[in-house]
């Protein structure tokens, strides 16, 4: 295994947490449609991913060198995750998705729309899951590898919102229809139980 090996499945993995539909990544796409404070909003976002990401990787290391069983803990509990969170995106498709409509009315200050993006991220028990206890029980995989995974998880992140955020002009239209979201909620599940499905066999 080699550190750009590590930095790619690290990349997929952070884009593929990510890219879960949620109230976050709503409003990035929200204030993409409306081409409001968007470079603002996708750096809050891929910053507070690294702080939590380098977090998970650095900290998960130091404590499963105190605590050595605590890997095959958190690798279970990862991939218990993972299924049900899968489960729920398969669920959200069942039930017909949700067209995302940007809010009517002038632009939004700055300092209200940070504060919205910050409560949407720091506030979101999912995103602790994603980065701190997945992204950091999955690294663990990786020794002695595991820096370069987080640094592509950390760029994964920026790729994702970067994407959502200044792609949402062209994705406007697309996701104004409930049958969208459907399409991409099943994506999104049948990847998580992949990922599920591929901690488990090489556990």
């Amino acid at each position: 295994m080699t550190a750009g090996f590590a930095a790619g499945s690290g990349f997929l993995v952070a884009i593929s947490l990510i890219a879960a539909i949620g109230a976050q990544n709503a409003f990035v796409l929200r204030q993409g449609i409306r081409r409001e404070h968007v470079l603002a909003v996708v750096a809050t976002c891929a910053l507070s991913d690294a702080v939590l990401i380098a977090a998970g990787v650095g900290g998960f290391g130091l404590v499963s060198g105190a605590v050595p069983w605590l890997a095959d803990v958190m690798l279970w509990g990862g991939v218990a995750f993972l299924v049900v969170y899968g489960a729920m995106r398969f669920r959200a498709a069942w039930a017909g998705g949700e067209a995302l409509m940007p809010a009517p009315g002038g632009a939004a200050p700055l300092g209200k729309v940070l504060a919205t993006c910050l409560v949407l991220t720091w506030a979101n028990p999912h995103v602790y899951l994603d980065t701190v206890v997945l992204l950091g029980s999955i690294s663990a995989q990786y020794a002695p590898h595991g820096l370069s995974f987080g640094i592509g998880a950390a760029m994964g992140s920026l790729v994702f919102f970067s994407a959502l955020g200044f792609g949402a002009r062209l994705l406007g239209p697309v996701f104004a229809r409930p049958r969208a979201w459907v399409v991409l909620e099943v994506v999104v599940g049948c990847t998580m139980w992949a990922i599920a499905a591929k901690l488990a066999l090489t556990a």
